[in-house]
């Protein structure tokens, strides 16, 4: 089942409620829909995880919780898809929507060297910043609608199969007694 799985790599509720971080959201972090594990509170986590993993903001977390809230979404569910991109992987996942935004807007892709500063940030604004922006609106919609439609189907094949399996069992049962 995709519920025990996801458990697993979950943190306990009461740890997330205490997080000086998610302090903002006050008391609205005690409505237990947000921490019930189901298909359609995890499908929405997901969805809303990966629609924010694909915004080049340092405060996408906050930014996924606070959707996942009025959406009734499993909150660390939500919350940890955000880590799709972390430092490693958010290179190859950047660049991959730079050329998104640089085929949708029909420019050529220019050679560019990343740097940590803001001067880098800011020149880069005007020469690759608007394929960029482009991209990863492009992949944050379409990522986060399919991992929303990937992870329901995942989650009702699995209960058919359980279902199915359980079915089995009783016919088993029933003829053999």
């Amino acid at each position: 089942m995709p519920k025990k799985f996801i458990r697993r790599f979950l943190p306990d509720h009461q740890t997330v409620k205490q997080n000086k971080a998610l302090r903002i959201f006050g008391s609205v972090l005690h409505e237990p829909n947000l921490w019930h594990l189901n298909r359609r509170s995890a499908s929405g986590a997901f969805g809303i995880g990966l629609f924010f993993a694909f915004w080049p903001v340092p405060f996408q977390m906050w930014l996924s919780a606070g959707m996942a809230i009025p959406f009734r979404a499993n909150l660390p569910l939500s919350v940890a898809t955000v880590w799709v991109t972390n430092p490693f992987t958010m290179p190859p996942i950047f660049y991959g929507a730079y050329k998104v935004g640089t085929t949708v807007l029909g420019t050529k892709p220019e050679h560019f060297e990343f740097q940590f500063s803001w001067q880098w940030v800011v020149e880069s604004l005007t020469t690759i910043g608007p394929a960029f922006l482009v991209g990863c609106a492009i992949c944050s919609v379409i990522f986060g609608i399919a991992g929303y439609v990937s992870l329901n189907w995942i989650w009702r094949f699995q209960v058919r199969k359980a279902w199915e399996k359980r079915r089995q069992a009783r016919n088993k049962n029933a003829k053999s007694a």
